[in-house]
């Protein structure tokens, strides 16, 4: 629906909505005045409810066709403050318009007399009266307008975050492939049936991100295939420098995620923290009932080289546009964990 029909109130609950507040403006209006004036018969009250109330739903409607046109030909895009100022114009004139009517056509056949105060503040009101309903036409279009900017804000945020991360999934981080080949570089000479095997795979954690460069998800049971892959590489590289541990219950297998998510938080590990040897870096890969889990035992490196620092926030700013659940950041001093939403 277009923001023109939005506000121009076409659908039947607008209209109702309406209607029900005149009707009932025009009951507690019919009420005083029968406890006020109860010299004049039941009647005469019900007559005047009726009339008063048509004759605001006709003014609430022309008024509202008025604005539709505005909306078509002299949009609020062109000029605001000319916009609003010809409405309020032309609301006024019919306000007027419809007076002169009740004037000449109306007032001579009342029942009852009518005091020059009370006529006076009537023309004013006739006035007042479209430019109040006019004021309600305005405030919906600024509510319309600011209820779409935040959308296509969000729009846009969601888009940036999916951008990058398919960036993110397409080079699968550029110094991790130069060191994947350094590494097949050295086995090839002294252990070929490893580096056979390395090689295979490499070729298997590429073709995981080829196969699903377009999904958004994808189960768990698929993502852990590649991550094992990517695992035996990383366990290769450094050797018993790094330990890495898989416990997934399997009733969390067939929960989703975003591809490459666990690679997004290995790397995210390996580059923050010392792996020696002597040193090792131990990393938890396990399921809560609510959250994938990447846990690993805190050994900062004082200098990290090649972060820019977004492959863990482009993960979170993603994860809040497809979960209402959170990404979850845990750090001790002696312990680094990030939650993951199932989603």
């Amino acid at each position: 629906m277009s923001l023109v029909e939005r506000i121009g109130y076409r659908s039947w609950k607008h209209f109702r909505n309406t209607y029900a507040i005149i009707i009932a403006l025009g009951v507690l209006s019919a009420l005083f005045r029968l406890f006020k004036f109860r010299e004049f018969g039941v009647s005469l009250h019900i007559n005047l409810f009726l009339i008063s109330s048509l004759g605001v739903i006709f003014i609430w409607e022309t008024l509202r066709i008025i604005d539709l046109a505005l909306n078509r030909y002299f949009p609020y895009e062109r000029n605001l403050i000319g916009r609003i100022a010809l409405q309020i114009f032309l609301g006024s004139v019919f306000g007027l318009f419809v007076r002169v009517l009740i004037y000449y056509f109306a007032e001579p056949y009342f029942p009852f007399p009518l005091d020059d105060l009370f006529l006076a503040v009537t023309w004013a009101l006739y006035i007042i009266l479209p430019s109040a309903i006019n004021l309600i036409f305005f405030t919906g279009y600024f509510i319309a307008r600011w209820k779409e900017g935040i959308l296509k804000a969000e729009r846009l945020e969601k888009e940036k975050a999916l951008v990058q991360f398919d960036n993110l999934k397409n080079q699968l981080n550029p110094h991790f492939l130069f060191n994947a080949l350094t590494s097949l570089n050295s086995l090839i000479h002294e252990d070929a049936p490893l580096a056979s095997r390395f090689l295979q795979h490499l070729s298997k954690v590429y073709r995981y991100v080829l196969q699903h460069k377009d999904e958004n998800v994808v189960s768990m049971q698929t993502e852990l295939d590649f991550i094992k892959n990517y695992i035996f590489l990383a366990e290769t590289r450094f050797g018993v420098a790094l330990s890495i541990t898989v416990q997934l219950d399997n009733s969390c297998l067939d929960r989703m995620v975003i591809p490459v998510t666990t690679q997004v938080l290995l790397e995210n590990a390996f580059k923050h923290n010392v792996m020696e040897s002597g040193r090792p870096l131990h990393i938890q890969i396990f399921s809560e009932p609510d959250y994938l889990v990447i846990q690993n035992n805190l050994q900062r490196r004082r200098n990290v080289e090649s972060s820019n620092k977004q492959g863990l926030e482009n993960l979170k700013s993603l994860y809040q546009y497809l979960s209402a659940k959170p990404v979850l950041i845990e750090e001790t001093q002696s312990q680094f964990a990030v939650k993951i939403p199932w989603l």
